[in-house]
């Protein structure tokens, strides 16, 4: 369908998806997602003893013959480039594993948009949930990080209600920021609650969906007779075999826009969401955790009505399908119910319908999100992926609209209406719902090459990312559906945060610039050479000329984040030292002075609470070293508990080095100076913690 063809009523109530990004078990990005999904791929894990003792596992649970070594997991989950956003290396090792991975990938999501970062349009909203964590519960009991940090803090950086704020802060977004918890159905709920919001005009832009990194560690599970956890560590949604879910992990964040903005402005447009739904179940149903069949049809029905459709137009809907007897059961009886009707007569015959579980596990907070792209991904190639695992579908499929996708296959379009789609989420305590997808509408083609040579810049935070960088960038240009030239340029230029290391290229035409972005990425720089290509190699803010033409915001190959592993805090003891070892012995000490042990612990403060590398570094001042106002009352509240000084917090606004202001705390001590106001201030912050 062209813009053209799409009625202006159905244009007033959509919503663009303009960018999105994720990470699930097996694909760190969502090319790699959507090939594991094409090809059938289960990336579900198991582990071995050794690799399981390794990160901490108990012996005699992992031994226990009901124990079940698999998991949805996703690689590399204590990574996080800290110094990108601001955090110091103590709170990055503080700051939770789902944090780090959703300010990343919220990042990510905003550049497929073809929007810079830190420079997204005003009045962008972020609607996140998130699910419990082993690093957070560890955190709240850690007396001595709460001693190191401050109890408020701890909170902060570990709990999953400022998923949402801390990206809005980081990234400066304005808009509406609220976290959002509907257990299993989160991240799908938080969806439905940006379209609203867009088109409620609270906001102008959404960043929508969650994440769920319970552990970063290698774990599995014990399955319980009757439980909902698989007793071979694989999922099988609506098989004959089905026996439970497998735990995964995930993130998976989507930028929406009120599809007329998004069109007018020239963003991409990757899918429209035409309606969204949710109910409860209330007390209609066996048990809390049991799901309903009445409340799950109604979501659905009432999601199509808001989209102006028939739930008969539909060709597939993606399920929750967590591969439980009963909740599989209910769900193929709601969803039958809800596209009674729909067309047998079509390529394949019936509404197909699958679960990305089979591939990844039940990702909990992240699975809505999951299933969404999923879907968006299977519209854009024209391709219904297979649900894996199964070999026999469920017999209640034969006197169903419904048919299960076993295999991949291509999704044929139809005269008159868009490819379209359903997405269901149902989460424990009952809170269905429901989203209407359709592909995304095309646009007139346009040439593919420029008026005259263009400058695409680059940049990074260090040489190897920038050479990666470069390398996914020519690799993208050729492709066969490679974005014309110009619209690279105008994407590179106004949809990306400039870093301090950079290159670019000259080039007229796509095989041309990615001949050269590939030599770039070997380390040979264009012998082309641009006035202000020079301006921004050498560091300065470019003023780029006004394109020629209507351009566009493109999808693009976006930041390559390399950042250190930060850990993440466990509630397991680590693994025994080897035998063998031993510490070696303290050496007593010359005992100090009473002015240089003050002196000693005053700096050793001030080097944790900033996490300096050590007395060089008290050469900067507070806030060239990255202190900011929570970590100044954090600071003092322990000079005044562990040392008895009162300091005012107007000397760490003052601009002297941090030696200077060492020698002026002390000088408080041996003096008796003190701040009466403090006392009012930090005994705010400690009743709000």
């Amino acid at each position: 369908m062209t813009t053209e063809e799409v009625p202006m009523q159905d244009l007033e109530s959509a919503v663009a998806v303009i960018g999105m990004s994720g990470r699930f078990p097996g694909a760190p990005d969502l090319e790699s997602y959507w090939a594991n999904l094409r090809d059938g791929v289960c990336s579900l894990s198991t582990f071995t003893e050794k690799e399981l003792l390794a990160d901490g596992a108990d012996a005699a649970e992992v031994r226990n013959p009901a124990y079940v070594a698999a998991q949805g997991r996703l690689a590399d989950a204590d990574r996080f480039e800290a110094e990108l956003f601001g955090f110091s290396r103590t709170e990055a090792a503080a700051l939770d594993p789902q944090h780090r991975v959703l300010l990343e990938t919220a990042w990510s999501a905003l550049e497929d948009a073809g929007h810079a970062p830190l420079n997204a349009p005003s009045r962008t909203g972020v609607y996140m949930g998130g699910s419990p964590t082993e690093h957070a519960l560890a955190a709240g009991t850690d007396a001595a990080l709460a001693a190191s940090i401050g109890a408020l803090q701890v909170r902060i950086l570990t709990d999953r209600e400022f998923l949402a704020p801390w990206i809005s802060y980081r990234l400066g977004l304005d808009g509406p920021s609220m976290t959002v918890q509907t257990a299993c159905s989160t991240s799908l709920t938080a969806v439905h609650l940006a379209v609203q919001a867009l088109l409620l005009g609270e906001c102008d832009t959404a960043l929508a969906g969650g994440v769920a990194i319970g552990s970063v560690r290698k774990q599995g599970y014990v399955h319980y007779q009757g439980g909902i956890f698989s007793p071979d560590g694989r999922c099988r949604p609506f098989d004959e075999k089905a026996a439970g879910t497998v735990p995964g992990s995930g993130v998976g964040v989507l930028v929406l826009r009120r599809l007329e903005d998004a069109l007018a402005d020239g963003d991409p447009v990757r899918a429209v969401i035409r309606g969204t739904a949710v109910t409860n179940d209330g007390s209609g149903k066996v048990g809390f955790t049991a799901p309903g069949v009445d409340q799950q049809t109604a979501a659905i029905t009432e999601a199509w009505a808001a989209a102006g459709l028939e739930p008969s137009a539909a060709q597939y809907v993606e399920a929750h399908g967590t591969g439980t007897e009963l909740g599989d059961r209910i769900e193929l009886e709601a969803a039958s119910a809800a596209f009674a009707g729909g067309d047998s007569t079509g390529t394949y015959g019936g509404v197909g319908i699958g679960s990305v579980k089979s591939n990844i596990g039940h990702a909990d907070a992240a699975a809505g999100a999951a299933a969404l792209i999923k879907t968006i991904l299977m519209l854009e190639n024209a391709t219904l992926a297979p649900t894996v695992d199964v070999t026999s579908p469920v017999t209640a499929l034969r006197d169903s609209p419904l048919r299960l996708v076993t295999e991949a296959q291509e999704w044929p379009d139809r005269a008159g209406l868009p490819r379209l789609a359903g997405v269901t989420s149902v989460g424990i305590g009952g809170t269905n719902v429901h989203v209407v997808v359709q592909e995304g509408v095309e646009r007139p083609a346009r040439p593919d090459t420029a008026s005259h040579p263009l400058v695409l810049p680059l940049s990074a935070r260090t040489e190897p990312q920038l050479a990666a960088l470069a390398g996914r960038l020519a690799s993208r240009l050729r492709d066969a559906d490679a974005p014309p030239l110009a619209d690279v340029a105008h994407t590179l230029r106004t949809g990306r945060v400039a870093m301090p290391v950079r290159g670019y290229v000259v080039a007229a035409e796509a095989r041309e610039a990615a001949d050269k972005l590939t030599a770039l990425a070997g380390g040979h720089r264009d012998t082309t050479t641009d006035p202000r290509g020079e301006a921004w190699l050498s560091g300065e803010e470019v003023t780029w000329p006004a394109p020629d033409g209507d351009v566009r915001r493109v999808s693009l190959p976006t930041y390559p984040f390399a950042g250190d592993s930060h850990g993440s805090l466990t509630l397991r003891r680590p693994p025994a030292a080897a035998e063998g070892t031993a510490e070696a012995p303290d050496l007593p000490a010359p005992a100090p002075s009473p002015e240089s042990e003050l002196e000693a612990t005053v700096a050793e403060l001030v080097i944790e609470a900033l996490d300096l590398n050590g007395v060089a570094d008290l050469r900067q001042t507070y806030f060239e070293a990255g202190g900011d106002s929570l970590t100044a009352v954090h600071l003092a509240g322990r000079l005044r508990d562990e040392l008895g000084i009162d300091v005012p917090i107007q000397l760490f606004l003052e601009p002297i080095t941090l030696k200077d202001m060492t020698n002026r705390i002390i000088e408080m001590k041996q003096n008796g100076d003190a701040d009466g106001a403090l006392d009012a201030l930090l005994a705010e912050f400690e009743a709000e913690s």
